[in-house]
């Protein structure tokens, strides 16, 4: 049976994939839209059973913040190629998107919402028939405060958002904050709020460092401590140095902009 251009066109805008995608989708539904859309969806879902084992390394990073909810999203997939394509990063912001209206709060949440008539789960399995690449929806953060703020560092592979006690906040202060958590890659907010199983591996750390360092063992605790103290400064938010004044510390630019940072989140696809 034959199909026009038209067809093929109608599909695609349909669809999103490919001309011969579509073509050979026409010709086995013998010019049925319904029964192709569902043919090249299934295409979908076997190329993600196929490529179950494959590892989507790269991806798309996106954050959005507003009225007090910021959200980071992270779409996978196997190739840096796809990862920049504008149709791919459309995706993700459409999943930000829904998440942010919803202010969805769990990964699972987001992947059972609707977009544009399918689960959003369902669209990441029908683009990875598009692109032939294993993907998934890998990430998904969120913070809430009576402010919040995002940062998409350039590239779309790093994002922060950060939540704050105040309202009406300078934007500039806000995402100066969001900024330091993305380049200084803070552990959690501040000392009280760092999980017991680091703290305790940074003593062991520093114990071991001094023994090898030939200290007697009975200092070994109190230098073990002061290691965790150089830690603590270096790893919590509220105590690093503030990236555009290494001469305060961060909760000192806080106080002086009269702002309380609550919570942060990053996902990178990075190397740290």
């Amino acid at each position: 049976m034959a199909v026009t251009m038209a067809e093929i066109t109608k599909l695609r805008t349909m669809t999103g994939a490919g001309m011969m995608d579509c073509k050979n989708a026409l010709i086995e539904a013998e010019n049925d839209f319904e029964k192709a859309v569902e043919i090249i969806r299934k295409k979908g879902q076997a190329v993600a059973a196929k490529r179950s084992d494959r590892e989507a390394s790269e991806g798309c990073v996106l954050a959005a913040a507003d009225n007090g909810f910021a959200a980071i999203i992270a779409l996978k997939c196997e190739t840096d190629f796809v990862a920049k394509n504008a149709d791919f990063i459309a995706l993700t912001k459409s999943i930000l998107d829904v998440a942010m209206a919803a202010k969805a709060t769990s990964l699972e949440q987001v992947k059972a919402l609707t977009l544009d008539g399918r689960t959003v789960a369902e669209q990441v399995t029908d683009r990875s028939g598009i692109t032939g690449e294993k993907m998934e929806l890998d990430y998904f953060e969120c913070v809430e405060g009576a402010g919040a703020s995002a940062y998409i560092h350039p590239g779309n592979k790093l994002a922060t958002i950060v939540a704050f006690a105040e309202a009406g906040l300078d934007a500039q202060v806000m995402r100066d904050v969001a900024m330091q958590a993305a380049a200084m890659n803070p552990v959690s907010l501040d000392r009280t709020s760092v999980p017991e199983k680091i703290i305790n591996q940074e003593l062991e750390i520093g114990r071991e460092k001094a023994r090898q360092e030939g200290k007697p063992e009975a200092m070994l605790d109190r230098i073990a401590e002061g290691r965790l103290n150089k830690f603590f400064s270096e790893s919590t938010l509220l105590e690093q140095e503030f990236i555009k004044d290494p001469k305060v510390k961060v909760a000192d630019y806080l106080k002086a902009n009269k702002a309380t940072c609550t919570a942060f989140k990053r996902v990178t696809l990075n190397q740290d």
